[in-house]
């Protein structure tokens, strides 16, 4: 496909991915970007992978590249950090970005500028999903981290690589 990290996850009841393994069929599930938002970046590496994948099934043409191929780096999990206060919302890091243990991520304020809470990482990873909306509820899942086995700093670069081939301000074409 050519996504910079897959996430290998356990199989949601009721999921599209749980009925196609109960029957039996392959399938390719790409989820990218914000809920109820299209985003740039995800939608050109999600075109991008499925030329990808047509090519390999011989479906197309096969399109000579100069660039090296880059494994993807499989994520041993990940885990969704929620928001302890209600308030208006400050973000502090990026979608890519590599995060420690205790990092703060978020501040959470009061419309007056008054800072409630701060949302901090539970653990160390990469920022593979967050919500964008200024205003959180307590006990919304406000940023996704996936951990990994490899370095963090390695994937956070190769992730920012792969942002700069693929936003617009960087389309050749």
């Amino acid at each position: 496909f050519g996504v910079p990290v897959v996430l290998n996850s356990n199989l949601v009841d009721g999921s599209l991915r749980e009925s196609a393994v109960k029957n039996e069929t392959k399938i390719l599930l790409y989820e990218a970007g914000e809920a109820l938002r299209f985003d740039e970046f995800s939608i050109r590496a999600g075109m991008k992978g499925i030329l990808n994948v047509l090519q390999h099934l011989g479906m197309t043409r096969k399109v000579v590249r100069s660039k090296k191929k880059r494994m993807p780096f499989i994520a041993n999990g990940s885990q969704w950090v929620r928001a302890n206060a209600s308030g208006i919302v400050h973000n502090i890091v990026n979608l890519g970005d590599q995060i420690t243990k205790g990092q703060v991520l978020a501040e959470i304020g009061s419309p007056y500028g008054a800072i409630f809470d701060s949302v901090k990482a539970t653990r160390s990873g990469i920022l593979i999903g967050k919500q964008n909306i200024p205003l959180v509820q307590e006990g919304e899942a406000m940023f996704h981290v996936a951990y990994f086995s490899e370095d963090d700093e390695e994937i956070a670069g190769h992730i920012e690589n792969v942002q700069e081939q693929l936003l617009p301000e960087n389309d050749d074409s």
